[in-house]
């Protein structure tokens, strides 16, 4: 069969051949090489931008890589001016690989790959789907995402699932009757793996549950399911497990940069340390030791084109105690920084936190399907959920039982049923979110 997804790249410009050779001898490096490799990598990419990347020059003022705890942390609101006056000298939009952030932070902005830096990127996709026998050129793709409605968007996104060998569904309308077209696509068509926003997958899980259909009794072919984008759950991935009856994945990635870890079929977060960096830091900007929770902080050790180097990416993670400098290991992703609640008494607690006591309560007896918490001042949280029925005064009073308990009391909440919950314009739903 024809590779049609390597042409593609090739044909972009992309040199996947010459990416996925140097992917190779990284991976192969001893402990020792692989120490020296990162310390080069880490210089050569400072020192080609202080020298070629006005903008990086202005940003690090008279640190180096020698110093590398000197170098200042790169932030969204730094990268939010055109890009033009962020490329390196050589670089331009008709020669790099261009795209923009999903917003999803709340800072959206536009970035460049330099075309190795993302055939590398490729490369580390393509030999990490290989890990569970998933071939991107030849296996077949069921796509959980969104697409863009204008008339352009909609068909290049139509074309690029042509070439990479994917069946589309789109996310913006999960209703009953839409999730049932899904399932008879499944029946007739041989997909070896979804791939998608988790909290469409997780509704489609549900979907499942309540007909009693295990997918993979229905779609032999299945192999594995990727979820990206969003928080997994452990409650939603055993339901995935039992309803999909395959291997459920965890992916954790960043447009601008690559995957960041990617589970392994140990079943550990792995950390990409062959083209990125990753440092947790604590409020300072100190390293913290494994184990500890902190600010994650990741360089780009390829991408000459637009500048990454110590980009705070916006989230809170935590390096499992067993890390090595080769193969990190991710323990837990806790949320973005600014989803952060702040309550009456001063208390600072991760947005997620309302979300994980509430979702334990309010998906007791399977009514509640989804449901997003938002906080509208500092002691006042609204919860939209989709369900069957409205919820129960008994339900509503465990939830404030439980808030009471695991935060603090006297926080006021309102509950409003809807038919859809909204998403962004690629489809991901936002679990928590503070209007303050």
């Amino acid at each position: 069969m024809i590779s049609l997804f390597d042409i593609s790249l090739r044909l972009n410009g992309f040199p996947i051949k010459k990416a996925k050779s140097e992917l190779e001898e990284i991976i192969n490096l001893s402990e020792k090489e692989f120490a020296v490799f990162l310390e080069n990598k880490k210089t050569d990419i400072v020192d080609f931008h202080l020298k070629n990347n006005s903008f990086y020059k202005e940003l690090a003022g008279n640190a180096t890589a020698q110093n590398w705890e000197n170098l200042p942390l790169l932030n969204k609101q730094n990268l939010q001016k055109p890009l033009e006056e962020r490329l390196s000298k050589g670089y331009s939009k008709k020669n790099i690989y261009l795209n923009k952030t999903s917003g999803s932070s709340g800072t959206p902005f536009v970035f460049g790959k330099d075309k190795y830096s993302h055939a590398l990127t490729w490369s580390s996709i393509i030999m990490r789907f290989g890990w569970f026998g998933i071939d991107l050129n030849h296996s077949y793709q069921a796509r959980f995402y969104g697409i863009p409605m204008d008339f352009i968007g909609y068909q290049k996104e139509r074309i690029k699932d042509f070439l990479t060998h994917r069946f589309r569904f789109p996310v913006f309308d999960l209703s009953d009757q839409v999730l049932e077209k899904f399932l008879k696509k499944f029946r007739t068509k041989k997909f070896d793996y979804i791939n998608g926003y988790t909290s469409s997958i997780v509704l489609f899980a549900k979907y499942l549950e309540q007909k009693n259909i295990v997918l993979k009794d229905i779609c032999p072919t299945l192999k594995a399911c990727f979820v990206t984008s969003e928080m997994l759950f452990e409650s939603d991935k055993e339901l995935l497990e039992k309803q999909f009856g395959i291997s459920i994945i965890r992916e954790y990635g960043a447009s601008e940069l690559d995957l960041i870890a990617f589970e392994n079929t140990e079943g550990e977060w792995q950390v990409n340390s062959e083209t990125l960096f990753v440092e947790i830091l604590d409020e300072n900007n100190n390293p913290v030791p494994h184990g500890t929770e902190g600010k994650i902080v990741i360089t780009s050790l390829f991408n000459k084109a637009n500048p990454f180097i110590r980009y705070e990416i916006g989230d809170i993670g935590i390096l499992d105690e067993k890390s090595t400098l080769q193969k990190p290991i991710l323990k837990k992703l806790i949320g973005r920084t600014n989803d952060v609640a702040i309550l009456p008494s001063g208390k600072k607690s991760p947005g997620l936190t309302f979300y994980y006591v509430t979702k334990s309560i309010i998906e007791d007896d399977g009514n509640v399907k989804e449901f997003t918490i938002k906080q509208t001042k500092i002691d006042t949280f609204e919860i939209e959920y989709v369900s069957e029925n409205e919820l129960t005064s008994e339900q509503i009073e465990k939830i404030k039982q439980a808030i009471n308990l695991y935060l603090e009391p006297n926080l006021s909440f309102s509950f409003t049923r809807k038919t859809v919950l909204e998403r962004t314009n690629r489809g991901k739903l936002k679990q928590f979110q503070s209007c303050l």
